[in-house]
């Protein structure tokens, strides 16, 4: 099973995902965990690159394929043969996030960047997206506050830079894939205590894998 954690920034993604792969390997379950940009070994070189960028450095559509081309080496070399090895992979952002951050974000063309993902992943999308969803000034205080106190303002700080304007549509962006492609996205409140987003991230993936899981309603 393929299963991705999207949200705006300080969403919650990194402290929710060690919870939940905690639990899977206690569970049993073979369990790879991984992240874009940066999952694979190219991929940790563009990461690095993008964010040493701002947003005046590049355009949005070179930030766009820096990010196709980390999604495509990092879904051949990481995700699918682990796939195919029978592990559940767990992954901190996917393509959606291109979507909603050069699509809804930059505002590219979100059908045609839907397309340029499909030929990235060579047709692999998630089993189930989990979208952790809070508002943008919440979420961005919290990523601001967090990269201040780890003193990672320089080295992870690009998309905290952005206006709350540009957060704002990126969440919007988020909903509306949520509801597009309501088949495989479970939306989960992050404005709620950290305990109770890793109960109800567990309790859905744990229905997915029970095959009991509800679709959200279409839009």
């Amino acid at each position: 099973m393929f299963v991705t954690f999207e949200g705006i920034e300080g969403s919650g993604k990194s402290s929710v995902l060690n919870a939940v792969q905690k639990h899977l390997e206690e569970q049993g379950h073979s369990i790879l965990r991984t992240l874009e940009p940066g999952g694979s070994r190219i991929g940790q070189e563009l990461r690095k690159l993008l964010l040493s960028m701002n947003s005046t450095d590049l355009t949005g559509e070179s930030e766009l394929f820096l990010y196709l081309a980390d999604r495509a080496q990092h879904v051949a070399t990481v995700i699918r043969p682990a796939l195919e090895e029978g592990k559940i992979v767990l992954s901190d952002r996917y393509a959606d996030s291109t979507v909603a951050y050069q699509g809804y974000g930059r505002g590219l063309d979100p059908r045609q960047l839907h397309s340029f993902n499909d030929v990235a992943v060579s047709g692999l999308w998630p089993d189930l997206t989990l979208l952790l969803d809070l508002p943008a000034e919440v979420g961005l205080g919290r990523a601001v506050a967090r990269n201040m106190k780890e003193q990672k303002c320089d080295s992870e700080g690009r998309f905290e830079a952005e206006s709350l304007s540009f957060h704002s549509t990126v969440r919007e962006g988020y909903l509306t894939l949520a509801a597009l492609h309501n088949n495989r996205y479970r939306i989960v409140d992050a404005t709620q205590p950290l305990d109770k987003v890793i109960e109800d991230c567990i309790e859905i993936l744990e229905a997915k894998l029970r095959g009991e899981d509800t679709p959200l309603p279409q839009l």
